[in-house]
């Protein structure tokens, strides 16, 4: 302690002895650095007055040379103007002199570079110099395409262009023409000049759209030599298809509509073997047949946008435009490969006040037809009965006519160029599907006193094959489509529980579900009152059955031959005639539900009604097993390979009712020594029995009468 003590005396004194210099320091360190500042302050104070009377002097200067700048800029500026209107009219100046050189190639090229600087000065605020541009564009460019439109015609009439003719005369009209090599070689040069004046052509003339409310998809207006080439036929079609022409009569949208099927197939060769390589030679992207076709689809559109609307409300006249469209539709995109993201009769049919009447139509006409498949005489005879491989379903005849109606709806909405458009008809679906559920059911009503009648299982086979074949369209590629767009809809509008929500996303669950239950629903309660039936009757078959004298019947040992009790042959007669005839009215799927619920009610009956409700001696229990093992059970030998099975309460109480005297006594001993126990499991497992409880097993031991007398 006391070394400690004197080191810390040290240290206190060596840092006191310290601190006195580093002050010293710190305070001659302040003093230097306020002198510092004081210099740097008088050489501010002396630089601030410098500067201030250099800006002084310097002040006119700047004006001056501020005044002599502006003028530059100005200067510049004006040269730059200049420039522009020297260079546009030294490049109207070059097509002047090629046009007076005849080189109309060189011509196209310039206005080719004119028409870009014009895209380039739309953005600059010269109005007069934008305005001069554009009015020296529009001049050449009237010229150079009046010039080449009317060499181009020319060629074109040379080629008898258009083909009006079908394409078996077209082609001899093609090699015709001797100088055939010189005619194509001058359509090229004209095709590809016309096709450099495309960028100018844009400038002048807007694409013809349609009203917003068609909602069609943007385009690029069609290539100028298609467009020549497409004129006769424009003037043609407007011709024969507006004002007061005997071919444009209304009622008649085939007309119009084959007219340009015509003209697209007559010149599809043409296009593809003459016109298409010279865009492929110039690098262009275009597709000459679908060009051509975009632009005959334009008059189409046109015509039934203006067509629509004076046959709205009348449900034939609409209801056959819209078939007409549909056909023609088709056959665009099958035969001609017209895609379905171009601008197409679809999308007129897709306007609102139109769309809506396409679904009021179909829905009218589609429960038309439902009423009358419903009320035809054949309603409920099966097409195919006579032809066994195909009649498995056993679909009657108005199920049939009614999933080939909704199938032909799919087919004509399938193509509809927006998803929410096709979820309502979608909806309609749905509706129908109900709307028929419905009908069956008020028919079923009416037939439930015949439950086993022929009609009544007709209803069934219906509800059964409609239930079916939903299910197998909820995995169609196209309802699986759909289902994802109504998942987006569902989750915008907030409709639907997070839990359905996710049942739709992760597929568990589909667009067809509410429908597809409500028929299970209907069929299952159909097959249980078929069921219900056929047990009633069987019951009272087995009335005398279960008052058989089963206590006193003879021993198999005293019969020569065993044979079916006589009190079961009713009962027997009636479960063989009920099942022989349900199996020729249901389909192999509903029948195979029916008797396994019927043996279910069966096998319960016996046991409890029967068995349970009896004493046995050696006879009535042999007597009771070959009633049910050879007489009963091969009944359900031809749906099935081991009836037995389907009858574990029966088979099990047989087998307890036979077993020989020594293993039921054995048997006794143990369930009563081992309740609940393992041990008794197992033995009950050794003799066969799986099924019954170990207590059914003790009554039904009780239930024997052929006990050795023991003396107790």
């Amino acid at each position: 302690m006391t070394e400690g003590k004197m080191q810390l005396e040290e240290q206190v004194l060596t840092i006191s002895s310290e601190i006195p210099k580093r002050i010293q320091s710190a305070l001659k360190n302040a003093e230097e650095s306020e002198l510092f500042l004081k210099q740097f302050l008088e050489q501010e104070t002396h630089l601030f007055s410098s500067i201030n009377s250099h800006l002084l002097t310097a002040q006119p200067w700047m004006e001056d040379l501020g005044a002599m700048i502006n003028q530059i800029e100005e200067i510049e500026r004006h040269l730059a103007y200049l420039k522009w209107i020297s260079q546009i009219e030294e490049l109207s100046d070059n097509i002047q002199q090629y046009l007076m050189t005849n080189n109309v190639p060189e011509a196209a090229s310039t206005l080719v570079c004119m028409a870009e600087l014009d895209i380039k000065l739309q953005e600059s605020s010269c109005t007069h110099l934008l305005s001069f541009m554009r009015a020296t564009v529009k001049f050449w460019h009237k010229i150079l395409k009046d010039k080449l439109t009317s060499d181009f015609e020319e060629i074109l009439a040379q080629l008898h262009w258009p083909f009006i003719a079908p394409p078996q005369s077209q082609t001899v009209g093609l090699s015709r023409p001797a100088s055939s090599p010189e005619i194509h070689s001058k359509l090229e040069t004209l095709f590809c000049q016309l096709l450099k004046l495309q960028t100018s052509d844009e400038l002048f003339t807007e694409p013809k759209q349609l009203s917003e409310k068609y909602s069609l998809p943007a385009s690029s207006s069609v290539i100028l030599p298609i467009q020549i080439m497409l004129t006769p036929l424009q003037k043609r079609f407007r011709y024969h298809f507006r004002g007061n022409r005997q071919t444009n009569v209304i009622s008649k949208p085939e007309w119009y509509l084959a007219q340009v099927l015509l003209w697209i197939g007559n010149h599809t060769e043409f296009l593809d073997e003459k016109i298409q390589p010279i865009l492929d030679k110039v690098g262009s992207s275009v597709n000459a047949r679908l060009e051509f076709s975009r632009g005959l689809m334009m008059l189409v559109l046109e015509k039934l946008a203006a067509d629509i609307p004076c046959l709205l409300y009348d449900d034939n006249l609409f209801c056959h435009l819209v078939d007409e469209v549909l056909l023609f539709e088709r056959e665009l995109h099958s035969v001609h490969g017209y895609p379905g993201t171009f601008a197409n009769c679809l999308h007129i049919l897709s306007e609102e006040t139109c769309f809506q009447r396409w679904l009021t139509v179909e829905r009218k006409f589609a429960l038309q037809k439902m009423d009358s498949a419903l009320s035809s005489e054949a309603a409920w005879i099966s097409q195919y009965k006579d032809i066994t491989d195909v009649d498995e379903m056993k679909v009657p005849d108005c199920a049939e006519t009614f999933m080939t109606l909704l199938l032909v709806i799919t087919d004509r909405y399938k193509n509809l160029p927006t998803a929410s458009r096709k979820l309502q008809f979608l909806e309609l679906q749905k509706d129908l599907v109900d709307d028929f559920r419905i009908r069956l059911t008020q028919v079923m009503k009416e037939e439930t006193r015949a439950s086993l009648g022929f009609r009544y299982s007709a209803i069934l086979n219906a509800v059964n094959y409609i239930s079916t074949v939903l299910a197998d369209w909820a995995d169609n590629v196209f309802f699986l489509q759909l289902q994802q767009a109504a998942l987006e809809v569902f989750a915008e509008n907030n409709t639907l529980s997070k839990l359905e929500l996710g049942q739709l996303a992760s597929m568990e669950s589909s667009v067809f579900d509410n429908m597809i239950n409500l028929l299970e629903r209907l069929k299952h309660d159909m097959l249980t009152r078929q069921v219900d039936h056929v047990f009633r009757e069987v019951k009272d078959a087995a009335k005398l059955y279960g008052k058989e004298r089963w206590l006193s019947l003879p021993s198999q040992s005293e019969q020569a031959v065993m044979s079916l009790s006589s009190s079961a042959c009713p009962l027997l007669l009636t479960l063989r005639d009920r099942l022989l005839q349900l199996e020729q009215q249901l389909c192999i799927s509903l029948f195979k539900i029916f008797w396994q619920m019927l043996a279910e009610k069966l096998d319960i009956y016996i046991y409890q009604e029967i068995i349970l409700a009896n004493h046995f001696n050696e006879g009535g229990a042999s007597q009771l097993q070959f009633d049910m093992t050879r007489n009963l059970f091969p009944l359900f030998s031809h749906y099935c390979k081991r009836p037995e099975n389907y009858f574990k309460h029966v088979k099990e109480a047989c087998i307890v009712l036979n077993l020989n005297i020594g293993s039921a006594l054995l048997l006794k001993d143990v369930l009563q020594s081992a309740s609940g126990q393992p041990p008794a499991t197992a033995a009950l497992n050794e003799v066969g029995i799986y099924k019954l409880a170990q207590q059914d097993v003790e009554i039904l031991l009780n239930l024997r009468t052929n006990w050795p007398n023991t003396g107790k």
